[in-house]
């Protein structure tokens, strides 16, 4: 409506100017002479301007009549397209100018004037592969899937267009939460165009999502030989794939399988702590004690974690307390100063029942690190010590209320998972999961108030266990 109302005003306004150009131009004397040889012309103001229109009109149906005659002459020599080009250079001229005109508004996302210039482009150009995709993402642009989709299928029949119609399509279905179609949509597109870096990053993540571990190695593997990934960056996913795998194999029975899995992605990623901890179960399964050892000791060095721990306890489960310290001795010379070797070499006096050794191994770690773990192991040294039920009931709950340390929290989004996993339960990123401190420890309130009934049980029936037994029951 508006758009109308300015059109009219700016039609009334060149109206009235002219009108008054006319008039001021009848009211003004004089005359314009021309003169040339023994020729003379008068001409009045009006008619000056009159010819000068007239002459200018000529001179463009001349410039027209003389292309004209040169399309014909070039038709009668051979040229049979000649003429068909003459007529349409001035349509294929507008209608190039309203693609532009429609790019334009796309880039500004003006959906209203990008349909409106992609339509007049398709009826002055005869070329569907440029006109449809542009009409395409108008619509989509302006919340029209349906006619979209309509054009997006007729693109289908044209192979210049083809590989941007499944595009299209493959990213509809997942605007529509449709993974399980826009993964085979995604597969077509990569047969279509294997080297294209978008398609690539969309397949990889579609097949991570729907735990398609073998296609999305083979898709890793494309990346890498096109290029498209640093060297580290594909190792360390392709080891994150191939745990993945392992684990899938061995949850479906097929050890075998998910044990040469497991020891790929250790070879993978040396450090990667869940790779490390499947892979030294796969080795003492095959009696290979000595390499299970050296995986969990070379992934400690560089990432201290409690499943490397319980791993390596998994190599002799029938020791007793006092020969797992000994034989923790190896593990925890890798990182001797780090703060999980601290608690880890704690929690082993608690089990051997020394609480003067287990209060040394922690030294201040309870006061500049204060964890729900630290301060249930300062609670366990001090009741198996002997401390009041007060000390005891402090340390207690400062823990309730401490900071759980580290977990497995997912970079992207911060979400905090009880375990590690391939890919992010919140966001679905992949491999986005590392081992630190929550940004939001009231995040894991629920996790943490699972361990209320112990904790609380322990405070309020001190006589009911001996302080050794408690202090077992603390570490466990």
């Amino acid at each position: 409506m508006l758009w109308s109302l300015i059109k009219v005003i700016v039609f009334v306004a060149i109206a009235v100017a002219l009108a008054y150009g006319a008039s001021y131009l009848l009211a003004t004397p004089g005359e314009v002479r021309f003169a040339f040889g023994n020729y003379e012309v008068l001409l009045s103001p009006i008619g000056f301007v009159i010819a000068l229109g007239v002459v200018l009109l000529g001179a463009y149906i001349l410039m027209k009549l003389i292309g004209l005659i040169v399309a014909t002459l070039r038709f009668l020599l051979g040229d049979e397209t000649a003429l068909s080009r003459h007529f349409a250079r001035g349509r294929q001229r507008r209608g190039l100018d309203a693609l532009g005109e429609a790019m334009t508004a796309l880039a500004s996302d003006d959906a209203r004037r990008a349909m409106k210039y992609s339509a007049k482009a398709e009826r002055l150009l005869a070329r569907p592969d440029i006109t449809r995709p542009m009409i395409a993402r108008s619509a989509e642009l302006g919340g029209d899937t349906a006619k979209a989709r309509t054009y997006y299928k007729a693109m289908l029949e044209d192979p210049r267009s083809r590989f941007a119609a499944v595009q299209g399509l493959m990213r509809q279905q997942l605007d529509e939460g449709d993974t399980a179609t826009a993964l085979e949509l995604a597969k077509k597109a990569f047969a279509l165009r294997p080297d294209s870096p978008a398609i690539l990053r969309q397949l990889f993540e579609l097949q991570s999502q729907r735990e398609d571990w073998a296609g999305a190695r083979a898709t890793l593997t494309a990346a890498t030989q096109a290029k498209l990934l640093p060297r580290d960056v594909a190792l360390r996913r392709d080891a994150v794939l191939s745990l993945a795998d392992a684990r899938a194999s061995i949850a479906k029975g097929d050890t075998t399988r998910g044990g040469e899995a497991a020891l790929q992605a250790n070879k993978l990623a040396p450090t990667l702590v869940p790779a490390a901890a499947l892979a030294a179960g796969v080795h003492v399964e095959r009696g290979a004690k000595r390499k299970a050892v050296k995986t969990l000791t070379t992934a400690w060095s560089a990432n201290p974690h409690p499943d490397l721990a319980a791993a390596f306890a998994g190599i002799e489960p029938t020791e007793t307390p006092a020969q797992r310290r000994k034989r923790f001795e190896t593990l925890i010379a890798a990182r001797p100063d780090h703060a999980e070797s601290h608690l880890l070499k704690a929690e082993l006096a608690l089990a051997d029942e020394d609480f003067p050794a287990a209060r040394k191994a922690m030294g201040t770690l309870a006061e500049t690190d204060p964890t729900t773990r630290s301060l249930a192991i300062m609670a366990a040294v001090e009741r198996g010590t002997g401390a009041p039920d007060a000390v005891v009931s402090g340390w207690l709950t400062k823990a309730l209320s401490a900071s759980r340390g580290p977990q497995w929290t997912c970079e992207k989004c911060n979400h905090v998972h009880t375990h590690w996993m391939p890919i992010c339960e919140n966001c679905g990123a992949f491999d986005t999961l590392a081992w630190k401190s929550a940004l939001h420890p009231e995040d894991s309130s629920l996790a943490q108030s699972a361990m209320l009934p112990l904790i609380i049980g322990m405070a309020e029936k001190p006589s009911e266990q001996e302080p050794g037994a408690e202090a077992k029951t603390v570490n466990a």
